[in-house]
Formats: C-alpha cells, structure tokens, sequence
C-alpha cells in the first residue's frame, strides 16, 4: 500500500508533502519532496491512495484510560483513530491479561498497554469502594506489591495520592515514604510509576518522592513556577487528563465545556453509538471532581499546562475516559482524544506540538519503540485525515481511513453497526 501527494506528519513534525509506503504491518518507505517527485515508486502490484488535500499522522496514543474489560471500548477507540491505549487501572489480572493480548492480535481493536491493579492506602481511593483490592499499608509493603503487579503483567505501576477531597470524603492517602518505596522498587524492576495525582499536596508528594510521571492537575490553583522548573529539571513528564478535568469543574457561562460540543459535531457523533452519545450531552458519572468547590476552575489546569510546556516538560495528551455503555461518563474512548488535543492547544500548545503529544511523545516515554512515528521500520498505525491538522486541530476529527498495524479498519461498517444498535435503543 502506498498512500503518495500526501502532507505527512512523522509524529514532530510536518515533513510536507510526500508519499508513504507500508507492507506486512511496517513502514517501508517515506518519501518527501522532491524525493517523492524525483520517479521513486512503489511496485506495480501495491494499492495505491491518492492523498491530495489529505494529511497522514501516526496512530493516535491515549496515555491515561480505563477500559474496564470491554473490547468494545477498544473498537470505539479505533473508530476515531486511537490506535494505542494506555489503561490505568483494571482488574482482575487474569482479565487484563487477556484483554491485552486480544489488543495486541486483532487489528480491529486498539492495541493496548496497563498498569493492572493499582497501588493505593488501606480504606484509601479507590479501595474504600473495592474491599478486594490490594493496598500498600507501608514502605515495608511495597517492593512486595510491585513484583506482584509485574509478575501479573503489568506495564507500568499507578500510585493513587489522594485524600477523597475531590469526591466529598476524607480518606487515607499514601505517605512520603510509601510512595518514595514503590516508586524506587518500580524503578529496579525497571518498570516506569505514574501517579494520579488530585490537588497541589499530592503533586508535590508525587514529586518528592520520585514518580516519574504526574497524571491529572489541581484545579484549585495553577502550579507555582518553583514545582514547574523543579518538574522539568527532574524530568518529569506531565499527562494532565484535559477532557475528564474539564468535564468535572464547574462549567461557566464565559466558557461552555468543549467536550460536551463533540455531540453535536456530524464528524464524530456519526460514529458514536447511542449510548456514547448521549454520555456526552448529558453523562455525569465518573468524574474525578464530584463535589463542586468555588476555588475548582478549569483555567487553572489551561494554566499549568501552559507553564509546563513552556518550561520543556513533556506533556502527553491523555483523557482519563471512565467510559463504558453501562457507565455514563461524557469523556468517552476515541473520541475525547481529539476534545483533549483541542484543549492542549486552548492551553498554547500549537497543534503540531498536541500531535506530537498524542503520537511521538507517548510512544517515546512509555517505551513503545515501534510506534508513534512515521518513518521506516515503524508499526504502519495510520491515520488519515482531510486538511491540515496543522494547521487547524480539529482536522483530526475529519478522518478519511485508519490502519492498525497496516490493516485498514472499517470505519463504514462500524458507522453502519452503531447507527444500527442507536436505532434499537430507540425503539
């Protein structure tokens, strides 16, 4: 398959116009002008795909998700040009498992990567609410609990800091000295730790104690230009979770949720099914902030995205989804991605610099080697879309094909499935 007269984003970049090549699930050849003019083609046998007016990005990356066991949250995924998932939290372990291996053989799912279980205090969030989960009383406990999550198959270990405030309780959170434990035996097993992070205290413990990523911001104030230098001289990196932030603070007449406008947009609702589209207008389930307090604004996490990024620190689009067609949550799979790159450049990101943090810039810190560029050698997770996302962000919702390790996905027989199944809820 080659796709040639296209305008190629490799993942940082916008190489220009040029022509992409992919065979058997690889990248084989990129091509850009005048290279592209100068007679090189493909063999006479492969497909080829006119690109003119068109933009070629690689597969989306969703680094901050929760997929709750449903393959059907990974097909949604993929119909809106995630191509990879980054799950946070699920369990059991033997359904993780076996859902990440699904992930990883069929092309018509995203492909996916998670933490498994996740380490929180006793009576802490979200055990309180899961009496079976596995918690961390202490430093004692925690090289123990990290070989269990990677004898289980974990991808990543995820600490949860956070007292309940943001959900109208007080419960216990992890100490210092628990957090500084886990993240130290994560770090010899060679395992990389993010912590869910819930207001200005937990972020800085986070950071204290070596966490090597913060996911989610604190909506009560900006971060403070001392945690944002110490945050990029550390080497931290950032997944500030946009959509589910924006879609839990208080909405205000000068700034109506953008997340919620995704229903009304023919590019995106056309592939929504029924319940999915109604999560989006209307759903309140799940959000991370679920007692209002007036000091919680939205701007204050704009702010904090754009210190962060000025500052160097990498920032990776993720959107926190708690979705799934029993569960309201209005950031839904797939297609909150692109209300989260829209809010990347809201913050003053420009759009090149959110593409490069739901592509390269995931796939880079999350050590997915094969991905995430386009370029030789590379996974051939593909996405194609009409104009210039470059140029306009929310070209990314205009989306003309999708190939998931080279095989195209149906996006035609999905619509036509969703339309059906909105249809019988109807009725």
């Amino acid at each position: 398959m080659i796709i040639d007269k296209v305008r190629i984003f490799d993942g940082t970049a916008l190489l220009g116009s040029g022509a992409v090549e992919f065979a058997d699930g690889v990248i084989t050849r990129v091509l850009t002008e005048p290279a592209a003019a100068s007679g090189a083609s493909a063999s006479a046998s492969a497909d080829v795909i006119d690109g003119t007016g068109l933009t070629l990005l690689p597969g989306l990356i969703d680094a901050h998700t929760h997929v709750f066991g449903a393959e059907s949250n990974l097909e949604l995924a993929l119909a809106f040009g995630v191509t990879t998932e980054l799950d946070m939290f699920m369990g059991p372990p033997e359904l993780t498992q076996a859902l990440c291996t699904a992930a990883g053989e069929r092309a018509d799912l995203a492909d996916m990567r998670s933490s498994g279980l996740v380490a929180s205090a006793p009576g802490g969030h979200p055990g309180h609410a899961m009496p079976l989960l596995p918690t961390v009383a202490g430093p004692d406990e925690a090289d123990a609990f990290v070989a269990a999550r990677q004898a289980e198959g974990a991808h990543f270990i995820k600490i949860i800091v956070d007292d309940g405030a943001n959900h109208g309780m007080s419960l216990p959170a992890l100490d210092r000295a628990t957090v500084t434990a886990l993240a130290d035996a994560a770090r010899r097993r060679g395992l990389l730790t993010v912590a869910h992070v819930s207001a200005g205290w937990s972020a800085r413990l986070a950071l204290d104690s070596g966490v090597d990523m913060l996911t989610h911001l604190p909506l009560e104030a900006a971060l403070d230009d001392a945690f944002v230098s110490r945050t990029a001289d550390e080497k931290r990196v950032a997944i500030p979770t946009l959509a589910m932030l924006e879609a839990s603070a208080p909405e205000t007449s000068s700034r109506p949720r953008t997340g919620r406008s995704l229903a009304d947009d023919p590019r995106i609702v056309a592939y929504l099914p029924g319940h999915a589209r109604t999560a989006i207008a209307e759903g309140h389930e799940g959000l991370c902030v679920e007692k209002e307090s007036p000091e919680h604004h939205f701007t204050h996490a704009l702010a904090s995205v754009a210190r962060l990024h000025r500052a160097g620190v990498p920032v990776l689009a993720g959107t926190d989804t708690n979705y799934r067609p029993d569960r309201a949550c209005p950031v839904v799979h797939g297609a909150s991605l692109h209300t989260e790159l829209a809010l990347l450049v809201e913050a003053g990101l420009t759009p090149a610099a959110a593409l490069t943090a739901a592509t390269s810039a995931p796939a880079a810190h999350f050590g997915l080697s094969d991905r995430g560029v386009i370029a030789p050698g590379r996974r051939a997770d593909l996405v194609l879309v009409e104009g210039d996302p470059t140029q306009d962000i929310t070209r990314t919702r205009s989306i003309e094909a999708i190939w998931r390790g080279g095989v195209r996905f149906d996006r035609a027989a999905y619509r036509e499935r969703t339309a059906s199944s909105a249809g019988a809820t109807r009725s």
